[in-house]
C-alpha cells in the first residue's frame, strides 16, 4: 500500500509539471477572447509552426459581415509591417504567415472589422511565432515518452528516498538511463530536425532547453555514483528536486532563434 501511494504521489507531481509546461511555454498556442457586436469568440493564436509550408491561421467567425487582416514582420527587427487580408472559407476567416527558415520568427497582429468598426485582437504586444523543421514522429515520440518516464521515475525515486523505502538506488539508475536516452540522445535528434543543430547548449551556445537537460543529467549521474556502494538518499532527493525545478522552467524559453541580420541561430 505504501509503495502504491508513492506511485500516486509521483504521478501527481509528474502530471502537474506536464500541465504547467503545456500552459506556460512560449511556443504553445495562446488563448484569447474577443467580443464582436455582443458575440463572444475564443481563439488560439499559433506560436509554433513546423514544416516547409506557410503557417495557416484560422478563426471560426460565422458572421459573414466580419472581415479580418493579418499584419506581420520579422522578429526581432524594426522592419516595416506587412498586411494581408484574410479570406472567408465557409464559417472561418483564413490567412497565412509566410514560411521562415528554422528558428526564424515573425510577430503578428490580427484585426477584425464589421461595418466600419475595428476589433483588434491584440491590445498591446504582437504574438511571436517560431518556425521549425518537421520532426519525424519516430524521433519525436520516443523523445517525449522517455522524458515523461524520466520525470516520473525521478519523482518516484525522490519520494522513496525521502522515506528510505524500497530499492530507490536501482530506480535511480533507471532514472538516469531514461533521462540520458530521452534528453541526451533523442533530444539532439529532435533539435537537429527542428533547427539544424544537434546541440545548442554549453559549451557551444546558451540554449536553455539543452542546458537544463544537461544540468539534470549531471545531477543524476552524481546521485547514481554516490549511491553505488551504499545508500546516500540525500543525493537522490537533491537530484529529484533539481529535476522538478528544471521542469518548472517553461519549455522552449530562451530557445533557439534565428538572427534575421546574420542568419545565425542564437539564443532567443
Amino acid at each position: 500500500m505504501k509503495t502504491f501511494l508513492f506511485f500516486l504521489l509521483a504521478a501527481a507531481i509528474t502530471f502537474g509539471a506536464i500541465i504547467y509546461q503545456r500552459t506556460t511555454g512560449p511556443t504553445y498556442p495562446k488563448k484569447v477572447e474577443l467580443t464582436i457586436e455582443s458575440q463572444s469568440y475564443q481563439f488560439e493564436l499559433i506560436r509554433s509552426h513546423g514544416g516547409e509550408s506557410d503557417c495557416k491561421l484560422e478563426f471560426a467567425i460565422t458572421d459573414p459581415l466580419v472581415s479580418g487582416q493579418i499584419t506581420f514582420r520579422k522578429f526581432p527587427t524594426n522592419d516595416e509591417w506587412t498586411t494581408s487580408e484574410m479570406k472567408r472559407e465557409g464559417d472561418k476567416l483564413v490567412g497565412f504567415l509566410p514560411h521562415q527558415p528554422p528558428a526564424g520568427k515573425l510577430e503578428y497582429k490580427i484585426e477584425f472589422s464589421r461595418e466600419g468598426s475595428i476589433y483588434p485582437l491584440h491590445e498591446t504586444n504582437a504574438t511571436v511565432i517560431r518556425f521549425k523543421g518537421e520532426v519525424p514522429g519516430v524521433i519525436l515520440a520516443p523523445h517525449v515518452i522517455l522524458m515523461f518516464i524520466a520525470m516520473f521515475l525521478s519523482n518516484l525515486t525522490g519520494v522513496m528516498a525521502v522515506f528510505n523505502h524500497g530499492n530507490f538506488r536501482k530506480l535511480a539508475v533507471w532514472t538516469l538511463v531514461t533521462l540520458g536516452l530521452g534528453g541526451m540522445v533523442m533530444g539532439p535528434w529532435v533539435q537537429w530536425y527542428a533547427f539544424g543543430e544537434a546541440w545548442a547548449g554549453i559549451p557551444f551556445a546558451w540554449d536553455l532547453t539543452d542546458n537544463k537537460t544537461l544540468l539534470a543529467f549531471i545531477f543524476w549521474i552524481i546521485a547514481v555514483v554516490m549511491n553505488r556502494k551504499k545508500a546516500r538518499p540525500g543525493y537522490i532527493i537533491f537530484a529529484a528536486l533539481v529535476m522538478i525545478l528544471i521542469y518548472s522552467i517553461p519549455h522552449s524559453m530562451y530557445g533557439s532563434q534565428l538572427d534575421p541580420e546574420t542568419g545565425v541561430i542564437i539564443q532567443g
